[in-house]
């Protein structure tokens, strides 16, 4: 599979579209496959203030439960409440499929993300 461009990801494999001062944030195909069909998503509400590398939410698959860490700091402004009805969207197109929409606080940390071909190479 290949990885958009034009987004940022990080070694937890989640991916961040950057759009000025927002972000889209979701998690990889990679992460997808390893986890197996998706059937629950779970997501912090809009106005969570978040660090890099903390939680915004859970994802339950067949096989596991795992955390979702947000890529970089902000402020969710927005969260894909469809998640919660379609979890499956996850698997059908985890680069379409966002989560949340964060207000980025220190645009200067996305200086510590992937870009495609690095997340490539870390998956292969």
């Amino acid at each position: 599979m290949a990885y958009p461009v034009a987004f940022k990801y990080t070694k937890d494999h989640e991916w961040i579209e950057l759009a000025g001062d927002r972000g889209k944030v979701g998690i990889t195909d990679y992460a997808q496959r390893q986890l197996g069909d998706v059937v629950y998503v779970e997501l912090h509400e809009g106005g969570a203030k978040l660090k890099a590398g903390q939680s915004f939410g859970t994802v339950e698959s067949v096989k596991a439960v795992s955390e979702l860490y947000s890529p970089l700091s902000g402020e969710v402004v927005e969260v894909n409440t469809a998640l919660k009805d379609k979890p499956e969207m996850v698997n059908v197109d985890p680069h379409a499929s966002w989560m949340i929409v964060l207000r980025l606080t220190d645009p200067d940390e996305n200086g510590t993300l992937l870009d495609a071909a690095q997340y490539g190479d870390l998956v292969r």
